[in-house]
């Protein structure tokens, strides 16, 4: 039994008022005691036929036409009626008067539903209505629940614990992940504290908050089908993961820097755990990256490369229309499965996409990549993935590998995990 009357017990207390039922019939149906049922109609009973502000409550008020009742010798040049009178109160020493209050309200079932004089009586009524009672309990509920439940010294404690890491760049989930016995509140009530203002930080200190809208696939018509896609389009992706549900999915894109930067990034992200490569390259051409295929061919070995790489999905760049060379190691030996996206439909490769932003926390748009080296983008890689996932129940990709194949990866890219406190997703990373 639920302690919070529902809108079905609401709407049964009506009926049970309108069938003339007591209130102890009515507690012992929906297990209640006659109290609560009886202090839910006194509170949420609603009052009709009020009189106005400042007027006298009488029944006959509205018809009255008395004069001169004060005992005074004012009367004799009054002319006005004793009802609209400012300076005495005429209801104590009228005889016509009758209160518009019912002494029947003050004992159950505290409303005019049933009673026999109902449309005769020119008192004020009550009534009890569940949909006007439900609504009003919940307003009392959502109030309850505004403002602040902490004391000051817990949001001291919170606020040194989350502003110095939202700081470093880093999510409020990944902080929660790490420091929830400490933080005490949910993640959610957290932010509505930093959306309160009543930490140091702000919503403009934090990594990203934006709502994302759902996604309308539009199909985008082409004029011909390159030779290229033929047989490695999105479709054909669909159709070869139904056949082979359990394949490792990569996916793949690269970053540009600034205009004429020369250099680029390649990107490479494992679906089932959220875990990005990123690779700097001389520049965003076919060879540069077929060397970076060859490279993780020949450190992997040929059998742990399609153990990793078994299908990668990547857009239409230019770089990527080699899929002959990209899919055969230099012996001829097939080594993995190319796709490619639909033109203008990025949203096929969502995780490689919101990976980005991480990305662009540390290297943000219109930022050059020409003095970029291998060492500071091991130490990104690094960083990026050291990140708590709420896809993965917080865990980071770091943790969501964990079989021999990806620790060979890890051990020949030399990468290892930051602790949680030390991430960060900031352009100070690189600057420090």
């Amino acid at each position: 039994m639920t302690k919070h009357l529902s809108l079905t017990d609401r709407a049964l207390i009506e009926r049970f008022i309108v069938q003339d039922i007591s209130y102890t019939t009515m507690a012992k149906r929906l297990s209640r005691s006659p109290s609560t049922i009886s202090r839910e109609v006194k509170l949420h009973r609603v009052f009709v036929d009020r009189f106005q502000e400042g007027a006298k409550e009488c029944t006959e008020f509205h018809g009255c036409l008395r004069r001169n009742l004060c005992p005074t010798e004012t009367h004799y040049t009054c002319f006005s009626r004793c009802k609209l009178c400012s300076e005495y109160d005429c209801r104590p020493i009228c005889t016509s008067y009758i209160s518009s209050h019912c002494s029947l309200l003050d004992k159950p079932p505290y409303v005019c539903t049933g009673c026999s004089k109902q449309k005769s009586c020119k008192r004020n009524h009550a009534y009890y209505t569940a949909h006007r009672a439900h609504a009003e309990y919940l307003k009392v509920l959502r109030d309850s629940r505004k403002g602040i439940h902490a004391t000051p010294e817990d949001l001291i404690n919170i606020s040194e614990i989350i502003s110095p890491l939202i700081l470093k760049g880093q999510s409020l989930n990944h902080i929660y992940s790490s420091h929830a016995p400490e933080l005490r509140f949910s993640e959610r009530t957290l932010y509505n504290y930093i959306d309160q203002r009543v930490f140091t930080i702000r919503n403009l200190d934090l990594p990203k908050k934006v709502k994302y809208n759902q996604r309308r696939p539009k199909p985008v018509l082409t004029k011909l089908e390159y030779s290229y896609r033929r047989g490695r389009s999105y479709t054909d992706f669909e159709s070869y993961m139904q056949q082979h549900p359990k394949a490792n999915v990569v996916e793949m894109d690269t970053v540009k820097g600034a205009r004429n930067s020369g250099k680029v990034l390649l990107t490479m992200i494992f679906r089932s755990s959220n875990f990005m490569l990123i690779f700097l390259l001389p520049d965003g051409t076919i060879k540069s990256v077929l060397a970076v295929f060859d490279m993780l061919t020949r450190i992997l070995s040929l059998e742990t490369f399609r153990k990793l790489f078994q299908v990668i999905l990547t857009d239409n760049g230019v770089e990527f229309k080699a899929p002959h060379e990209m899919e055969h190691a230099s012996n001829g030996c097939q080594r993995t499965r190319l796709f490619y996206c639909d033109p203008q439909a990025s949203w096929q490769k969502p995780h490689i996409e919101k990976n980005h932003v991480f990305l662009r926390q540390i290297l943000p748009k219109g930022t050059s990549f020409s003095k970029l080296t291998d060492d500071e983008v091991t130490l990104v890689t690094r960083h990026i993935n050291s990140v708590s996932r709420e896809l993965f129940e917080n865990k980071t990709p770091f943790g969501m590998l964990d079989n021999l194949a990806y620790a060979k990866l890890l051990d020949s890219l030399h990468l290892t995990p930051v602790p949680s406190d030390e991430v960060i997703l900031k352009p100070s990373l690189l600057k420090s």
